[in-house]
């Protein structure tokens, strides 16, 4: 029987695509989010939306309860742009709930039986936001509070088997990022040329990090952040 692996934000786009990868690598899939599935989605699927503690709480207890969670993948989240002045306190709240409190109930939820079996993977889903990007004080806060969680659980759990690891994309072509920017579109081919690798990802590109990263073989990899950004992060493309 293979490793069953709960994925938050996993209705569409990168959580959809990291579903249906560890799917096909054999793993049982728990798929989270706060809308309704995709059809044929690779495994149960849990409608719960994270910003509710109490409602998620008491969901991800039965989960806990019925299935041996060894692999977390925390992917949900998302983004309300406002510049520093223009950020409110509700909409700042918002994006901490559902990107970093989310995350941490979810990990609190499976911790417990991760520790008893000696094995863990935990993923999370940080953006390159979180290195500076403007109009994005409470998105980008709170995905550098994930890698926070990274380095410092990489320290409590590893001694329990358990690996902590962020994966933080680039421009990935999702169903939100295509709206925004229009293939065909000067911006669309501006970004597409800045780009070290000459192209933008794909939710795919996501998955395939995440696989690795919750592989059995991987206990040796904790702590640590991979940019899965076709190398804009090591250079000053203009975006």
């Amino acid at each position: 029987m293979g490793r069953t692996a709960i994925v938050t934000g996993a209705s569409k786009g990168i959580g959809l695509s990291i579903a249906n990868s560890l799917s096909l690598d054999g793993k049982n899939v728990i798929g989270i989010a706060r809308s309704d599935p995709q059809k044929n989605f690779p495994g149960l699927y849990y409608k719960i939306d994270l910003e509710n503690d109490t409602a998620a709480v008491k969901a991800l207890a039965k989960i806990v309860a019925e299935h041996q969670v060894d692999i977390l993948v925390n992917n949900a989240g998302y983004s309300l742009p406002a510049s520093a002045q223009d950020t409110t306190l509700t909409d700042f709240d918002k994006q901490i709930s559902v990107n970093l409190r989310g995350a941490l109930l979810c990990s609190q939820a499976v911790i417990p039986g991760m520790r008893r079996r000696k094995f863990g993977r935990i993923v999370h889903m940080a953006s390159r936001a979180m290195m500076g990007k403007e109009d994005r004080t409470a998105y980008g806060a709170a995905k550098a509070g994930l890698v926070s969680f990274s380095r410092g659980w990489a320290l409590e759990l590893g001694p329990a088997g358990i690996t902590v690891n962020t994966v933080s994309p680039g421009p990935i072509q999702t169903e939100l990022f295509l709206r925004n920017h229009p293939p065909g579109t000067r911006q669309y081919q501006e970004l597409v040329e800045s780009m070290p690798v000459g192209r933008l990802g794909i939710p795919d590109d996501i998955a395939h990090a995440v696989k690795f990263l919750v592989a059995d073989e991987a206990g040796y990899i904790t702590g640590q952040t991979i940019h899965v950004c076709g190398g804009m992060t090591i250079g000053a493309p203009g975006i």
